[in-house]
This record gives structure tokens, sequence and C-alpha cells, in this order.
């Protein structure tokens, strides 16, 4: 999935840290934090900002950009704790509420991420279609109809995305059976990622998955071949998981989690799907 929604780092907080004496301190804090971050020094940026959340435990920014760099860590439940205090501080803190999110997303806890996201909607009501991540949550949650909607308004803001077009076919699939999501599959012409074409061609029944492979495997461009083989593998997983072979699904969602670091979200879809299926076959 390509359209992303907000972002924030530390572009946020300029001048949300002020005042005298430990508040000035904490925003000194912050800057030196900010800069220790610009040169790739992570963990003298996070020190950093931990020194300033005990001058100023008050203040909800600088519990989100401390959860931001743990969540860049992969660090995912601390990055939840702060966000959580972050929330406790402020409700209308509408970035806090798409990040933790995200990470209930990571964590396997579906419901709670559609929560958060819809939190962060009512703050933001028109960043609503451009919100496949709640798409995604929702067909976790087993929430076929809720998530149909959600990818059929994404399609108005992004036309041309296979991605799309295949998770509205999975939750279709769910709500109304595999005829009807290949009736009311969503037609794509334009998506040049290699192996799009083919994923699509898969799932409107006109092309093997051999051929989602193949082309995969032919892409020439070292720094997307790892990519191109991430989404055949998490594709075709999806594919047979569509179809009820959950050998197969089982098969290449595993190959695609192995791959899932690099490959930003759709990499964590991947590995959260992958220890959905470890803990069902354990």
């Amino acid at each position: 999935m390509r359209i992303v929604l907000v972002c924030l780092l530390f572009s946020l907080i300029g001048v949300c840290v002020s005042g005298v004496g430990r508040a000035e301190d904490a925003a000194t804090l912050f800057q030196e934090a900010r800069a220790a971050s610009e040169q790739g020094d992570v963990p003298r940026a996070m020190a950093l900002l931990s020194k300033a959340i005990t001058l100023a435990p008050k203040n909800a920014d600088l519990w989100l950009v401390r959860a931001q760099l743990y969540d860049q860590q992969g660090n995912n439940t601390q990055a939840l704790s702060d966000y959580t205090r972050a929330l406790s501080l402020d409700k209308k803190l509408r970035l806090a509420w798409q990040r933790r999110g995200e990470s209930y997303f990571k964590a396997g806890k579906f419901a709670e991420s559609v929560a958060d996201f819809d939190a962060f909607l009512r703050l933001v009501p028109d960043q609503k279609p451009f919100h496949w991540q709640r798409g995604i949550s929702l067909y976790y949650a087993g929430r076929f109809k809720a998530g149909k909607q959600q990818f059929e308004l994404h399609q108005t803001v992004n036309s041309q995305d296979v991605e799309n077009a295949v998770w509205h076919f999975l939750c279709t699939v769910r709500a109304d059976g595999l005829e009807a999501a290949r009736k009311s599959l969503i037609p794509i012409s334009e998506d040049t990622r290699v192996p799009m074409a083919q994923v699509h061609q898969l799932f409107a029944g006109k092309a093997r998955p051999e051929e989602v492979l193949s082309a995969a495997q032919a892409a020439t461009n070292p720094s997307n071949s790892n990519a191109s083989l991430f989404y055949a593998y998490l594709y075709l997983g999806l594919y047979y998981e569509a179809l009820n072979d959950k050998n197969k699904a089982r098969e290449y969602i595993l190959k695609a989690a192995e791959r899932y670091k690099g490959n930003g979200y759709m990499g964590e879809v991947a590995r959260v799907h992958a220890n959905l299926l470890r803990k069902k076959r354990g």
C-alpha cells in the first residue's frame, strides 16, 4: 500500500516544550535529542528524551516522540506504553491515536487497533479515505463488510493500487463468497510495481501462481528484488487463504514473514499473519 497518512517525529514539537527552569532545561534536552537523532545517534537521542521527560513528565509531546523512537527501533511494547502515556495527558493528540493503532496491530490486538484508528479519524475525518491501515485491521478483526467499505473508500483517492483491490477482494470473500469477490474485483491497469500486474491477474483468475513468482524472480533491479519476492509471497499466501488452502497459505505467508524487515507496514502485516498461523498450529 503506497499512500501514507501523516508523519511526525521531531518536527511537531519545536515550541511545545517551553517555559523557565525545568521546562526550559527540558526544551534544551529536546533540541539536543533532535540533533542526535538527525545524526543517527538514536541511543543518545533516547537518553536525552528520557531526561527531558523526567523534567517535564506532563508534556504529552515528549512521550509521543520517544514512543516513535521506540517504534523505529522495533520496541513495540515500550512504544505502546509511551503512546498510552501521551494520550492520558492529551486526548486530542491525533498522531498518538494513529501510531498507537499501528502498534496495537503489530501486537496482534486488532479490535484495539481499529478503535484507535477510529479515534484518530474523529479528530481528522478528512483522512478517512486515505486510511488503508484501518481496512487491514478491520480484516484481521473479522469485520469484513466494514473492511470492504474502507477499501472502496480508499479507491477514491488511490485508484491504481493492486493491493487495495486485493484487500477489497479478501474482505469480499469473507463477507460474500469467492464468486462475488471475483465479480467485484476492482480493475487496476497502472500499478507498475513488480509483480503487481500478475498478482491482480491471479486474483482475477487469469494467471497462475507460477507467473507471479516468475515475474518477481525476474526483477532485474537488485534493490527491488527483495521487495518483489516479498510481495509475491505475501499475496500468494493471501490468495491461497482466500481459496481456503491452508497449507499453501501457510507456506507463502511464512516465506513473506522471513523478508518482512525493510518492507514497511506490509512487512509487519506478513509478520503478524505468520504469528497468527503459528499460534493456530501450536
